[in-house]
């Protein structure tokens, strides 16, 4: 896409999310918390699935299901992705696990699953729609405005629409599965296009009515945040050091986590840890000392109370228990 094709989604982008309630607001702050990204220094030592594509284009793929399926159940144990995935269903039976947060699959459900995010999935036969996995290269590249699109939609793991908000959205998948099959003259620049669209529609399903510039700003604020947290949680956990990341001071940085998600920054910088200290348990053979290490805690005992007072288990009674 050219540059000021780029320019003029990222400003129809911030157009279309100042059409929300403030409770719409407020619901998303929640599900951008409960599943947001941890792209940490951590993913390099759990097992991932990389992003199998043909040698052009690179970094891309999309699937019909019917074939992918083709008559048989599709089950996927737990497991990492260094990639965007995903998972649009018309027709659908079966329950998708994302970051240990279940969920019923069912009609109309369109799925983003984030890289570095764990998750396991049982898609019964006869299931249809779409599967799309890129790597965010491929998408946004460097462009602000893209990035900022992507990370809005997929600060929501899971999408219930009605019919006809679908239907228009398996319109786009069908036309970039097209360009992607007849790769005619600038295919790359047409399916990036479309991707940029489905996107922005996934983020008008997802609001209403208007909100204030202070409320869209605030979830900006939120969203950086939560970005900075999953990449320093092994090195910094104190509410002081993201306050000084984002030039406010920690009581600026409260307001904005008791606004949006009525939890304190420290209560986010703790349940960030606890959820990577999950990943590793259950996709991870490593000892509890290796984990609490990744972790940055080298007291062991401390990270085991730590870990217990959060989920009232041990370490090793979560994995034994939930594995």
């Amino acid at each position: 896409m050219s540059g000021n094709e780029l320019r003029d989604i990222h400003l129809f982008s911030r157009k279309l999310i100042s059409e929300g309630v403030k409770k719409s607001l407020l619901l998303r702050a929640h599900l951008a918390y409960k599943a947001s990204t941890i792209q940490s220094y951590s993913m390099s030592t759990i097992p991932i699935r990389q992003l199998q594509t043909a040698p052009q284009p690179p970094h891309f793929n999309i699937r019909d299901l019917r074939y992918l399926l083709d008559g048989q159940d599709m089950t996927q144990t737990l497991h990492r992705h260094d990639f965007f995935y995903v998972l649009a269903l018309k027709e659908a039976e079966g329950q998708h696990d994302i970051d240990f947060v279940s969920y019923p699959v069912s009609n109309y459900n369109v799925f983003i699953v984030r890289p570095g995010q764990v998750h396991s999935l049982l898609l019964k036969a006869g299931s249809n729609g779409y599967l799309m996995q890129f790597n965010d290269v491929f998408y946004a590249g460097n462009d602000y405005g893209s990035r900022q699109i992507l990370r809005k939609a997929g600060s929501i793991n899971r999408y219930q629409l009605e019919a006809a908000q679908f239907e228009k959205l398996a319109g786009i998948l069908k036309a970039i599965t097209n360009e992607y099959i007849l790769r005619q003259k600038k295919y790359l620049e047409v399916m990036q296009a479309n991707m940029a669209i489905f996107f922005i529609e996934l983020i008008r399903a997802s609001t209403s009515a208007d909100i204030t510039i202070e409320q869209y700003h605030i979830q900006e604020k939120l969203e950086t945040l939560l970005d900075l947290i999953g990449t320093n949680i092994s090195t910094c956990k104190q509410v002081s050091q993201y306050a000084e990341m984002m030039h406010l001071s920690t009581y600026q940085l409260n307001a904005i986590t008791k606004q949006t998600l009525q939890k304190t920054c420290s209560e986010l910088i703790s349940d960030h840890i606890i959820l990577e200290a999950k990943r590793y348990l259950l996709a991870t053979p490593d000892q509890i000392s290796t984990i609490a290490a990744h972790l940055g805690y080298e007291d062991v005992s401390y990270f085991i109370r730590l870990f217990r007072k959060h989920t009232g288990h041990t370490p090793e009674a979560f994995r034994q228990n939930f594995r």
